[in-house]
């Protein structure tokens, strides 16, 4: 993990999203494309002056392989998928693992999948409009103006920066109507038929209670789908999916483009679980997994599942790690070209002025000196920041400072610990929150029923 601003770092995942799209997590990972037609224009000899040449007047290039026409990869019961429908799309997911490169191999794995869900989302959108499903501009806009708040843009900017990484609004803009009208058919046509009772959730609340103190985890998962036949490609696949992830590649970002279950909308987040509501398979893995690792590829009935340990907490206990923290930052920025004996030097300064400083209120006195930087924010919680960090906090005493932490490349910087609110006793979860959860996972099941007949039906013709 690099050393980001440590007052804007790392948000676990968001919770998963009950009937509907998380689209706070749509944009890191999230592309889609701009359905054209696929008309080719035909290059028209010149004519002028042949010699012996016997060439006819009106030439037709049989192999003409112009980059600037849009051609046709696939027509989808008469939609047609471009091929810069599936670049823009990719152009997105290479956007979201900045900083990682990908392998030419893996690049064009990538762009195969890519393929697939624009498929599948094709589907989707068809049979929302042949189910009379209505998604407004209005709508798809408004979704689109929160995705540019989540990256700190303004509408236009948001646009600009797709535009950069060789993507475009229209691409987010697709997605987002495929998602909601995919979700809003679900809600009309799936969800009505889902039924869970008052005793089923009654049995999970009292199971909750007497597990008072148990282990409760906040698990991401990635599906693969697999056949007899096609068992070892899915497990090379997986494999490789896990390996751009642990070089820093986004499990959100992969987890919408791969993962075969509905919670793909959301990055692939499961919210919190106890190890006896997952299959006994992942039951078992998630146990032995510390926050940040992934494990997989797990054997399930249809596939196998990656996961991945976004966080850890303990059942209707309070939780130290859901402290509020009153913090103070002073940075230090480094001059290019630095030396990591100068840097180290520039860390051992701010270590003794920040050791002997006296409290939060020499802060801007040593900052001055030392000329760093300094951010302030009074609502950061613990468990939120990054894993090496929250013991060091939660061991310090308010007016103290963490030890220097920082690269040649990031700068140096100190978290000054002004203020703690330690957490009350964990509340359990509510009645209708696990008759949501209930009723999701089997709206879950449906769906990808649903999506496997369409495929099914579907015609396409692939070129």
């Amino acid at each position: 993990m690099g050393f980001e601003t440590i007052l804007n770092v790392n948000k676990p995942l968001a919770r998963r999203a009950r009937r509907g799209v998380a689209l706070a997590v749509l944009a890191i990972a999230a592309s889609a494309a701009i359905a054209q037609t696929a008309d080719e224009p035909q290059a028209d000899a010149a004519s002028g002056p042949q010699g012996a040449l016997n060439i006819p007047d009106d030439v037709k290039l049989f192999a003409n392989d112009d980059p600037t026409v849009r051609k046709p990869t696939a027509i989808v019961n008469g939609e047609v998928i471009t091929r810069t429908d599936v670049d823009q799309r990719l152009a997105l997911i290479v956007a979201a693992n900045s900083g990682v490169e990908i392998p030419a191999d893996e690049l064009e794995r990538l762009r195969l999948q890519v393929f697939r869900n624009l498929i599948d989302e094709t589907l989707q959108i068809q049979e929302a409009r042949a189910n009379e499903v209505e998604i407004t501009d209005s709508e798809i806009q408004q979704s689109y103006e929160r995705v540019s708040r989540n990256f700190k843009r303004t509408p236009a900017q948001m646009t600009a920066y797709l535009k950069e990484h060789e993507s475009s609004d229209a691409s987010i803009k697709r997605q987002i109507r495929g998602e909601l009208a995919w979700n809003r058919l679900l809600s009309r046509r799936v969800q009505p038929f889902v039924n869970v009772g008052d005793e089923e959730v009654k049995s999970i609340m009292d199971r909750l209670n007497a597990s008072k103190g148990t282990v409760e985890y906040h698990v991401g998962e990635i599906y693969l789908s697999t056949t007899p036949e096609t068992q070892e490609q899915t497990i090379d696949n997986a494999r490789k999916i896990i390996d751009q992830i642990r070089k820093g590649g986004s499990f959100a970002a992969y987890a919408r483009q791969f993962s075969e279950a509905s919670t793909a909308a959301v990055g692939g987040d499961l919210g919190w679980v106890r190890a006896a509501q997952l299959p006994d398979e992942l039951a078992v893995a998630v146990k032995d997994l510390n926050v940040g690792q992934m494990a997989g590829p797990i054997p399930v009935p249809g596939g196998f599942s990656l996961l991945y340990m976004v966080d850890q907490r303990q059942v209707l206990t309070a939780d130290p790690r859901d402290a509020v923290l009153s913090l103070r930052q002073m940075s230090i920025s480094f001059p290019s070209g630095v030396t990591e004996a100068q840097a180290s030097e520039r860390a051992a300064a701010l270590a003794t002025a920040t050791t002997s400083m006296g409290g939060c209120g020499a802060v801007d006195k040593i900052a001055a000196q030392l000329g760093a930087e300094v951010v302030d924010n009074d609502q950061v919680r613990v468990r939120d920041l990054p894993p090496q960090l929250q013991e060091p906090l939660l061991q310090l005493q308010v007016g103290q400072a963490t030890p220097p932490f920082g690269s040649p490349t990031d700068g140096v910087r100190v978290l000054v610990l002004c203020g703690r609110d330690d957490p009350q006793v964990a509340n359990g979860p509510s009645f209708d929150r696990i008759m949501a959860q209930l009723e999701e996972e089997r709206v879950n099941r449906r769906a990808q029923r649903y999506l496997r007949d369409l495929r099914r039906d579907a015609v396409v013709d692939y070129r």
